[in-house]
C-alpha cells in the first residue's frame, strides 16, 4: 500500500512538473518526466489508480429512489421520539400515498419545522391544536379515533420514509409547501395560498411567505 501511494505521488508530481515546465524544458528532460510518469502509473495499476482518482462519495440526494422496492431494500429504520411522530404522521396521513407522496408529507412537515411560524419541532408540529376535536392540524391527532397501528408492514415504510427525510437524503419536492389536502377537499385556505405541486392525491401549497429553508 505504501508503495502504491507513492508511485502515484511520484506519478502526479511528474505530471505536474510536466505541465508546468513544459515550454522551457528540453526534449530529453520532457521524455524523462514522460518516462518516470508511466512507471509510476503502471506500478500502481489502473484499477486501483481508478479508486485513487475518483472522488469520495458524500452524503446527498442522489441515491434515493420513489419506488416500493427501493424502499423495501432499505434498512429497517428507527429513533427516538421525533422521529416516531413522524413516521406515525405518515403513516396515518399518508400510508395510502406512494413512495413519492409519502416523501412530500414528510417535506410539508419538515418545512414547517424550519419555517420560523409553526412549532420548532417535529412532535411539535405535528400535535399543534391537538385536545380540541378537528381543530388541530393533523385530522388523525383530534378526530376522536384512537391511533392504532394496525398495518406494521406499512409502518415499517413509512418509517423508513421519515429517516431519510430527517437525515436530510430526499430530494425536495414541493417547492417549500407548508400545507397540503387530499383531492377530495377543498378547504378555505386553498383558494388564496399558492399551489406548488400535485403529487397523486394530495395537493400541495405554499403560503405568500416562503419556509426559511428556501
Amino acid at each position: 500500500m505504501r508503495f502504491a501511494t507513492s508511485a502515484v505521488f511520484a506519478a502526479a508530481l511528474a505530471v505536474f512538473s510536466f505541465s508546468s515546465g513544459f515550454a522551457a524544458a528540453s526534449s530529453d528532460k520532457a521524455e524523462e518526466l514522460a518516462r518516470i510518469e508511466t512507471q509510476g502509473i503502471n506500478s500502481v495499476g489502473s484499477k486501483r489508480l481508478g479508486d485513487l482518482m475518483t472522488a469520495p462519495r458524500t452524503a446527498s440526494t442522489a441515491g434515493v429512489q420513489f419506488s416500493r422496492a427501493w424502499l423495501d431494500a432499505q434498512p429497517r429504520a428507527q429513533g427516538g421520539d421525533q422521529w416516531r411522530c413522524l413516521a406515525e404522521a405518515l403513516y396515518f396521513e399518508a400510508r395510502g400515498e406512494t413512495v413519492k407522496g409519502q416523501f412530500a408529507v414528510a417535506e410539508v412537515i419538515m418545512n414547517r419545522v424550519k419555517s420560523g411560524r409553526f412549532p420548532s419541532s417535529l412532535c411539535g408540529v405535528i400535535h399543534q391544536g391537538t385536545g380540541k376535536k378537528y381543530q388541530c392540524q393533523f385530522t388523525y391527532t383530534c378526530d376522536g379515533y384512537k391511533e392504532v397501528i394496525a398495518e406494521p408492514g406499512a409502518f415499517t415504510r413509512v418509517g423508513k420514509v421519515a429517516r431519510a427525510v430527517m437525515a436530510g437524503k430526499a430530494p425536495a419536492l414541493t417547492d417549500g409547501a407548508t400545507h397540503y389536502h387530499t383531492t377530495a377537499v377543498r378547504p378555505r385556505w386553498s383558494r388564496v395560498y399558492t399551489k406548488t405541486a400535485r403529487i397523486g392525491v394530495h395537493l400541495f401549497y405554499r403560503h405568500t411567505w416562503r419556509t426559511a429553508s428556501n
